[in-house]
């Protein structure tokens, strides 16, 4: 299965882990590594000192590739880039902010830099940044997402038309059925987040990854537009947020009600009722908590077998 992305990474398949917050620790890195997709550890909910730890577990775990992910809207990121820079890690996917800020400082540095996009007018900012891959990163999406709702099958032909560089696919996709589909829609490869979420070598909490796999249809929603969007699992602090918003509340209101580090009460420590619980809406097709391996070679299995589908349909 080798195309760009596998190229450009040096991996077996076109599969990447997102780097989530809470989620994305070591275990689950290099599992997905090993297991030849790219794993990536989640900066985002690591302290610098952490992260490096990390980095250096995730090296004794696995000698292939991996990467770290860095929401570049987070005050210590100078500190994080440096490390990434002295531990040698030579992948980093960045979001939340403008990739001209760091993109040329890394790629001195013999680091590959992909940047998360949720629109075409993102897309052209970070190839004109020289990125070397893009993540389109849709609606359906678990995390912080962007404002423009525009969903994956939507996003992805629009930015595969304007750009010249490897095209990722995210939100939405957790099967092989969906990598294909991403990769027929102009995808090199896919990103995936919640589907890792609901494996073994995930570091969040195992009540959390229970509650994902008993998840339905309509059981997540994009909320709190006004501070950063993010899609949450519906939960009494969910009920809580739009009990607010009935009372019309300004952003401080909102940022009293969410308060600190409630994103890891609930998808590290567990708390399903007063905890941030971030997912995307592919959860209600998720049933089971199962080791990296298996997750990745269910994927490329039905990934081939829908392909030889395709090829034998006699329709047109």
């Amino acid at each position: 299965m080798q195309n760009k992305i596998t190229k450009l990474y040096n991996i077996k398949y076109p599969i990447i882990q997102g780097g989530m917050i809470w989620n994305s620790g070591w275990r689950l890195a290099s599992a997905v590594s090993n297991a030849g997709g790219l794993g990536l550890l989640g900066a985002g909910s690591m302290y610098p000192d952490v992260l490096r730890e990390h980095i250096k577990k995730c090296k004794k775990a696995t000698q292939k590739p991996f990467g770290v992910n860095i929401p570049m809207l987070y005050p210590n990121v100078e500190e994080i880039l440096q490390i990434i820079i002295e531990e040698g890690v030579k992948i980093v996917f960045t979001s939340a902010g403008n990739p001209k800020l760091h993109t040329s400082r890394l790629q001195s540095e013999g680091i590959l830099v992909t940047h998360v996009v949720s629109s075409v007018k993102f897309a052209l900012k970070a190839q004109e940044a020289g990125v070397d891959a893009i993540v389109a990163e849709g609606f359906e999406a678990g995390g912080h997402n962007g404002r423009e709702e525009t969903t994956t099958f939507t996003l992805l032909p629009m930015v595969a038309e304007k750009i010249q560089i490897p095209l990722l696919a995210a939100g939405g996709i957790a099967t092989g059925k969906g990598m294909l589909a991403a990769m027929i829609l102009g995808a090199d490869g896919v990103q995936m987040g919640s589907r890792f979420v609901a494996s073994e070598e995930s570091s969040a909490h195992l009540a959390f990854k229970q509650k994902v796999v008993e998840a339905q249809e309509g059981d997540t929603q994009l909320t709190l537009k006004e501070l950063a969007p993010v899609r949450l699992l519906k939960n009494k602090f969910y009920q809580d947020l739009q009990e607010l918003y009935k009372t019309n509340p300004t952003k401080e209101e909102l940022k009293e009600l969410l308060g600190r580090a409630r994103a890891k009460r609930g998808m590290f420590e567990g708390d399903l009722e007063e905890g941030e619980l971030e997912i995307g809406q592919i959860s209600g097709l998720l049933h089971d908590i199962k080791p990296v391996s298996e997750i990745i070679k269910e994927i490329v299995e039905e990934f081939n077998l829908a392909k030889k589908q395709i090829a034998s349909l006699n329709c047109c």
